[in-house]
């Protein structure tokens, strides 16, 4: 079954050492202002940029790069995407019925989207 919607990558979460030095390395190259913040903002335990990006402080996080935390998808119709994900045997996870984990790991948020957000998203020409 092949679901009725569109769907785009509204937020990639990734996990980091140093949440401030992300913060400011994508607000002053890539002009990524802050949108939402979890936990006190003087020291906030996440963060997300007008942007898509949604960083994770995981200060014992040793490697050379982020860890992917997950896929955050909008979707036109979240009850059609939820009806087509269950035949793939995909897991629901603890955060909610929204939350799936894929059978290689990845797991993916997916939003409803309000109005016609998803179809304006979509319509955006990214190398124009």
């Amino acid at each position: 079954m092949t679901a009725n919607t569109r769907s785009y990558v509204e937020h990639v979460a990734v996990r980091v050492k140093d949440l401030q030095w992300h913060l400011r390395f994508f607000r002053e190259v890539l002009g990524m202002s802050t949108r939402m913040v979890d936990g006190d903002p003087e020291a906030p335990r996440q963060v997300w940029t007008i942007g898509g990006m949604q960083f994770i402080q995981d200060p014992g996080f040793e490697g050379p790069e982020g860890r992917l935390a997950h896929l955050g998808v909008m979707t036109s119709d979240l009850e059609a995407a939820l009806e087509a994900a269950k035949p793939f045997g995909v897991e629901e996870m603890p955060q909610g019925r929204n939350w799936l984990r894929l059978p290689d790991g990845l797991a993916v948020e997916i939003l409803q989207a309000t109005g016609n957000a998803v179809d304006e998203a979509l319509a955006v020409d990214p190398r124009a």
